[in-house]
């Protein structure tokens, strides 16, 4: 399953946002440190379900349907907040950094509003300046990794010495756990030899840089704009956008409420929504208060709370991920249970169909010939890149 860490320094709203992606009981206070273990919880992307497109009533597995719209999970990993110099053990430090080590990605959860300083105390809006947490978290993570690669690194320059072909390896076990492929580990060599020339001759500067393309590469980063409704937030969210940062304005507050009261029928509204509903009128007038704040400075202006956007721009547009329905009956689309549109797979661009069919069971995986595409009964060899709503049947060898 892929895993996105949400990190940030303390009190930015991180186990708000983790509450209102998952709707787990994560503790949420006005102080640093709330989290003090990770928090791993289970959030959703949202696609349109093909149970529309062929006109049938689908009985999900390993997701759900609401009103034709797939719900497919992902792993979502709340850190406690960072704090300047964690890489070197400050604060709750390395313990943390480790607990981001194997996600695919980050959201950088930050206070627009600048109104909590560099230590995640309380101040007024604008009295911080936001890009400066950006900064600190990015050279937090650079420095953090460097750290783990330079315990290692005399043994990586012996074998540059003497087993030159062998470096990418020794760095790729250097840093072996932390997801750094080893294409990753090729293009940050050689861009940084450009640079800096002979590996042998590589300072702290080389390696950090080293270390940056590295993290740039295969730790994307999306900054989530929080506390978009206080002043200040819009004009620093333009000026972090300038600065070149992909951003997303969200309120992890408003959805986390609109959420909850969803499941209480008190309010109709699905993720992702640019509107909601409000069934019960008998609310409490805090309840009713929140909702119209939530609507003039929320959704009026942003259209939504972009919570749901911001995890769906991470995985389909950040990593590049594609959904896939495998079904066992190609004319019922069912599974061997008799389950319509089963599973909904979430699989990297470029995935073969050998390579989904082990995805689904390993015995696929050996004894596949080929493919049926659903939608036309075109045969489909091993090597065929799925496509983004492909709906598969297999065809085993033998048979």
């Amino acid at each position: 399953m892929i895993e996105i860490a949400i990190v940030g320094k303390p009190n930015v709203g991180k186990s708000t946002l983790f509450n209102a992606l998952t709707l787990a009981e994560a503790p949420v206070a006005n102080y640093p440190f709330t989290t003090i273990d990770a928090n791993i919880g289970i959030g959703y992307v949202r696609v349109k379900c093909l149970c529309r497109e062929f006109n049938v009533k689908d009985n999900p597995k390993n997701s759900f349907c609401i009103d034709g719209n797939r719900f497919i999970p992902v792993k979502i990993i709340d850190t406690a907040g960072l704090v300047p110099d964690a890489w070197r053990g400050r604060g709750l430090g390395n313990q943390f950094l480790d607990k981001i080590s194997k996600a695919e990605a980050l959201i950088h959860v930050v206070d627009a509003s600048g109104a909590t300083d560099k230590e995640g105390r309380i101040t007024k809006p604008g009295d911080h300046d936001p890009m400066e947490d950006i900064e600190f978290l990015e050279k937090e993570i650079i420095y953090w990794v460097r750290g783990i690669l330079k315990k290692h690194w005399d043994r990586v320059l012996k074998q540059f010495k003497f087993k030159r072909q062998e470096v990418d390896d020794a760095i790729y076990e250097s840093l072996s756990g932390l997801k750094f492929s080893k294409e990753t580990i090729k293009i940050a060599l050689n861009k940084t030899a450009e640079k800096f020339g002979d590996l042998l001759k590589w300072d702290d500067e080389a390696l950090y840089e080293f270390t940056k393309y590295l993290v740039k590469l295969d730790k994307p980063m999306v900054i989530a704009a929080n506390k978009i409704d206080l002043p200040y937030a819009e004009e620093n969210i333009k000026r972090m956008r300038d600065a070149g940062y992909d951003v997303m304005p969200i309120s992890a507050l408003s959805e986390y409420i609109l959420k909850k009261l969803s499941k209480n029928s008190s309010v109709k509204y699905l993720p992702g929504d640019s509107e909601f509903v409000i069934i019960d009128s008998s609310l409490d007038k805090k309840f009713l208060d929140a909702l119209t704040i939530i609507r003039k400075k929320i959704f009026e202006k942003y259209g939504g709370t972009n919570v749901q956007q911001l995890i769906n721009h991470v995985v389909f547009d950040i990593l590049k991920y594609i959904v896939v329905y495998p079904v066992r009956n190609p004319i019922k689309l069912t599974d061997a249970d008799g389950n319509v549109l089963p599973d909904a797979l979430l699989v990297k661009e470029g995935t073969t169909l050998r390579e989904l069919a082990y995805l689904v069971h390993s015995e696929l995986g050996d004894k596949l010939a080929f493919g049926i595409n659903v939608r036309n009964n075109a045969r489909l060899r091993a090597d065929y890149l799925v496509r983004n709503n492909d709906v598969i049947s297999f065809v085993l060898s033998g048979k």
